[in-house]
């Protein structure tokens, strides 16, 4: 099917940079939107950035100027650049792909709405 592994979070003062990435495996015919959400303790899951197939982007504002998405369609992987990190961006972070079409193994397309990494830790402090 579809998995996606997320990868590049650590531990960063405040003020660093991180990049995490994902990357989407399974046989992937396409995708249309792929994104950052992240959840902090005791918040609720938030969009953090998204861009589609056609690299539109859209960034809550907490993190525009400071967070860059971009993606890459040949390897089904989306990347954020995290710059100027404030320990208000401590979270997990979890990549999601919206509208992934695959071939299953007998060879249909098949279509899966929403698929999400299992999320990476991101913290900053000093």
């Amino acid at each position: 099917q579809v998995q996606l592994v997320e990868s590049g979070g650590g531990l960063v003062q405040p003020g660093g940079s991180l990049r995490l990435s994902c990357a989407a495996s399974g046989s992937i015919i396409s995708i249309d939107d792929m994104g950052w959400y992240r959840q902090a303790p005791g918040k609720e899951r938030e969009l953090v950035a998204t861009i589609t197939s056609g690299s539109s982007t859209n960034y809550v504002d907490s993190v525009k100027g400071r967070f860059t998405i971009s993606r890459d369609n040949a390897k089904n992987t989306v990347y954020l650049q995290m710059n100027s990190l404030k320990p208000e961006d401590t979270a997990v972070y979890y990549c999601n792909a919206h509208g992934v079409d695959y071939r299953t193994a007998w060879g249909s397309r098949r279509r899966v709405l929403n698929a999400w990494g299992q999320g990476t830790q991101v913290t900053v402090s000093s």
